[in-house]
């Protein structure tokens, strides 16, 4: 039941202006995705705490949605990415 709440919300939230503001800048994903693929190689996920909590710091955003523009810009445009 929580996955299928949460994935209402990422539904939701793809024609948010959060999510609006990465397709009209495609350069933020890359530089994200690069990122963690950084992290990915030293063991770290794109998906920790901290990870999140620095996106919501850098992008003023909430931690919740900090964690849909990770889930999204991982989803949408680096999928390797864990």
């Amino acid at each position: 039941m929580c996955g299928l709440g949460w994935a209402g919300s990422i539904a939701a939230a793809a024609d948010s202006e959060l999510l609006n503001s990465v397709k009209r800048n495609p350069q933020l994903a890359k530089d994200m995705c690069s990122r963690f693929q950084d992290l990915n190689a030293k063991g770290q996920s794109a998906y920790s705490k901290k990870v999140t909590r620095d996106i919501a710091s850098e992008q003023k955003l909430s931690k919740q949605d900090a964690e849909v523009l990770v889930t999204y810009v991982v989803g949408m445009h680096c999928p390797d990415v864990r």
